[in-house]
């Protein structure tokens, strides 16, 4: 985005999307995107890590509107939604917000989305970065579902950071307080109302505003940042080195299609009852009788700042192959190199030596638990 920047630049296109709040994000100085979900994504504002340091003391606005919603809508919404994760949505209160694994017919992640249902036969199917709106239009297709599958003008504004409560509740008023994590409630901004939720990418704390409209996204942008002056506020976005120490997963990059969602830590959110019904239940009962072969790990990597990690970095131990990095950053406040990785079985107890093959050349390294310094 840059032209004086060194190396390749990004060409926009209609088919790098941008959003409703691409003019504010480039007048806040962002130095980097990325594409996801076929739209804009910033990056990188001061630098990596100074905004790493300031996520965790103060409190940032994120332009993250490529979290693009698949709303589900129809008598047959329900059944839908239920057909496409193996977490069981039965208990989904009216104010709540589910991490949905969704697999495909082999039991091979497809997505990680959040879901919530804001109104009746109504759901959003918040996505990470793949075309889920074609799968889902296609099962709806082949199962004749009555309901209507499409991708609504929403587009979510994230206020992550410490001091996220405080600098919604100037905007939105003291409610926002009381939202626990994962919940949600309509609250009124101008002559409208948006979902807000405590969520977020991120382990600092904050929330995420679900802007119904784009006509509003400069507007909310704009009262942000002006409630904000004395509280520090600045523009960002996920943070790479953050969310690894969070130990927070990146479709894409942690986990493909080539897992399973007992493979990438999320068994937890799967319920493979013979009596239920989603689609990639009897291959994730097969997998269940012998356990996951490999699963998601920390790593600590020694010595000092790392490449970029653009291709997986092998793992072994001893003599063996046993992993690969998917993602890894240097951390400031933990003063070494951390990792995400797919790590053998035999060798994913925490604490395990392992040898870790950078662009740089191989450095040494521990197994550990995600997420880092819990």
């Amino acid at each position: 985005m840059n032209p004086t920047a060194s190396g390749p630049l990004l060409t926009l296109s209609r088919r790098t999307r941008r959003t409703p709040f691409t003019d504010r994000v480039n007048a806040a100085g962002v130095k980097a995107y990325s594409i996801y979900n076929h739209m804009l994504l910033p990056t990188v504002f001061e630098s990596l890590e100074a905004d790493y340091h300031h996520l965790k003391r103060h409190v940032q606005v994120w332009d993250v509107a490529c979290e693009r919603q698949v709303e589900i809508r129809g008598p047959d919404a329900g059944r839908l939604a239920q057909w496409l994760t193996p977490r069981d949505l039965s208990s989904m209160a009216d104010d709540q917000c589910f991490y949905t694994p969704m697999v495909d017919e082999t039991g091979g992640m497809l997505n990680d989305p959040v879901t919530l249902r804001p109104g009746p036969d109504r759901y959003w199917v918040s996505i990470a970065d793949s075309d889920m709106l074609l799968w889902i239009k296609g099962v709806a297709t082949g199962m004749h579902l009555e309901c209507d599958v499409t991708e609504p003008d929403v587009s979510p504004l994230a206020v992550q950071g410490p001091k996220a409560d405080d600098l919604l509740a100037r905007v939105f008023g003291d409610e926002v307080r009381s939202i626990r994590f994962f919940r949600f409630k309509r609250l009124p901004f101008a002559d409208t109302t948006f979902v807000v939720a405590r969520s977020g990418y991120s382990k600092q704390g904050g929330f995420e505003i679900y802007v119904e409209g784009s006509s509003y996204g400069e507007p909310l942008w704009d009262a942000l940042f002006a409630a904000g002056g004395d509280l520090g506020v600045r523009a960002g976005g996920p943070n790479a080195i953050e969310r690894i120490e969070g130990g927070l997963l990146s479709y894409g990059s942690d986990m493909t299609r080539e897992n399973t969602p007992h493979e990438c830590g999320l068994g937890r959110f799967c319920d493979t009852r013979d009596s239920f019904g989603c689609i990639g239940r009897d291959a994730l009962l097969r997998m269940l009788s012998d356990g996951p072969s490999r699963q998601v790990r920390g790593i600590w990597i020694d010595g000092g700042p790392l490449p970029p990690c653009t291709e997986p970095w092998a793992v072994s131990a001893g003599d063996a192959y046993c992993g690969q990095v998917t993602s890894a950053a240097w951390s400031p406040d933990f003063e070494r190199g951390v990792a995400i990785g797919m790590i053998d079985a035999a060798y994913w107890t925490p604490g395990t030596a392992v040898r870790v093959q950078t662009p740089d050349g191989e450095r040494r390294g521990q197994v550990n638990t995600l997420p880092f310094g819990a």
